[in-house]
């Protein structure tokens, strides 16, 4: 999730009511900022080990003082932490991709610098392969998050406190058709996300046990409650449809200033504004109910790519964030991998739904699926080949081919080298 600062206390003093009509426009004028593409961001989650005993929880007293130490370093990045302690960097939107590396790769160097000293790692994995869900911060919202999540079932409370991700944040596209246009970008954020989530597949063990998925963390997210993390359905123009989407997922909950916040059931947005809440709701309302939804293509004025594990090693993360700014930000690229993956997602249903078949098998196979295996090999080659066009250095093009061979030609995912926790040496190449 991005920096939050809304969820640390009710609605503004004397704020306006909103009202239906007003929080339509908001929606279709503040989702989907159009222009030219020419910024990048990433959002990094990462989990945080002992670096010489990851099997062992790192206590509560001791990951606030690192956090505490984090906090303290000057960094370019926004800084947050998860509910379960996971540390999260969001670079500063950056003018190309090559921009967001450098800014990111440094501020990532004084992380790892100051959690080193406090004998501390940062571990680049989609689930803890360990531990079992324990949350850190108690707040009033990670509070109501938690009662909310757990009408579902078990998987919000191990998405909040075990799962990370790389989130790749980029322009909304231009406003005319065309492959750099608004709408093709919306799609191909959809039709693309099962081959990226197979791609980069890192989380096949949780607490302790191998679970029969590639991405463990992607499963979870399809556990939960498909009105806050299916894509919208239908075929209405993106803003239309998003607006729609928005006002129809149930709140997640109502903030307060005093005591704990209303967590109510099965009211929508749009009943909230029509009388059926405890209050009348305000924009500040209207702007934290958008960051607890959770769809694998999130507009926030920009497009931010959620389907990702995060990754190992120091560069890991470089890999997923250069193809899919390759593939969007050239218009070849775009072009190609849009007619690449359209027929293989248009014969899965909705993108994204709960065990959708695309998705289902790209979380479930990774690359040993032939049809994602196939379709990964042509996006990674186009990535290869647009890559100097937008400006990658040698380092970050190497990276990206080295990964290619090592797992996309062999249609393997990272999931696939990982050793299993109770047989091998756990920090060897994966806590780093």
């Amino acid at each position: 999730m991005p920096p939050d600062t809304l969820g640390q206390h009710g609605p503004p003093v004397d704020a306006a009511p909103l009202g239906e009509e007003e929080a339509e426009d908001l929606l279709r004028g503040i989702c989907f900022k159009t222009g030219p593409p020419r910024t990048v961001g990433v959002e990094l989650e990462w989990l945080i080990h002992d670096r010489e005993h990851p099997e062992v929880a790192v206590p509560h007293d001791r990951l606030r003082a690192a956090a505490d130490a984090v906090r303290a370093t000057e960094l370019d990045a926004a800084l947050t932490f998860e509910p379960g302690g996971q540390l999260e960097l969001s670079s500063q939107p950056a003018p190309s991709m090559m921009a967001c590396v450098d800014a990111t790769a440094a501020d990532l160097a004084s992380v790892r610098d100051t959690l080193g000293r406090a004998g501390l790692t940062l571990a680049g994995l989609g689930v803890d392969p360990w531990h079992p869900p324990r949350r850190l911060l108690r707040e009033p919202r990670y509070d109501a998050m938690e009662a909310a999540l757990d009408r579902s079932g078990s998987a919000g409370r191990a998405m909040m406190c075990t799962s990370a991700s790389v989130q790749v944040c980029l322009d909304a596209g231009e406003e005319e058709p065309g492959p750099l246009g608004y709408g093709r970008r919306w799609q191909l954020g959809h039709l693309l996300g099962a081959v990226l989530v197979a791609a980069f597949a890192n989380s096949p063990y949780r607490q302790g046990r191998r679970t029969g998925w590639r991405s463990t963390r992607q499963s979870l997210w399809a556990d939960l409650d498909p009105a806050r993390t299916l894509a919208p359905q239908g075929r209405l123009s993106p803003r239309d449809a998003w607006a729609t989407h928005v006002l129809a997922t149930p709140v997640m909950c109502v903030r307060a200033d005093d005591g704990p916040w209303a967590v109510p059931e099965g009211l929508t947005f749009r009943d909230w504004i029509r009388g059926g809440g405890p209050r009348p709701p305000v924009r500040a309302d209207l702007d934290y109910h958008l960051t607890t939804l959770f769809p694998p293509v999130r507009p926030r004025g920009h497009l931010e790519l959620r389907m990702i594990d995060a990754q190992s090693g120091t560069d890991g993360w470089i890999v997923p964030l250069a193809v899919t700014t390759a593939l969007f930000d050239d218009p070849e690229a775009a072009e190609t991998v849009y007619r690449t993956v359209k027929p293989l997602a248009e014969t899965a249903g909705p993108p994204a739904a709960p065990r959708n078949p695309l998705w289902t098998a790209a979380a479930r196979d990774g690359l040993s699926d032939p049809e994602l295996a196939a379709a990964a090999a042509v996006c990674f080659t186009t990535a290869l080949e647009a890559l100097p066009r937008i400006g990658a250095s040698d380092h970050v093009i190497g990276t990206v081919a080295a990964f290619h061979d090592r797992y996309v030609a062999r249609g393997r995912c990272p999931a696939d080298d990982f050793p299993d926790p109770a047989r091998a040496p756990y920090g060897k190449g994966l806590v780093r």
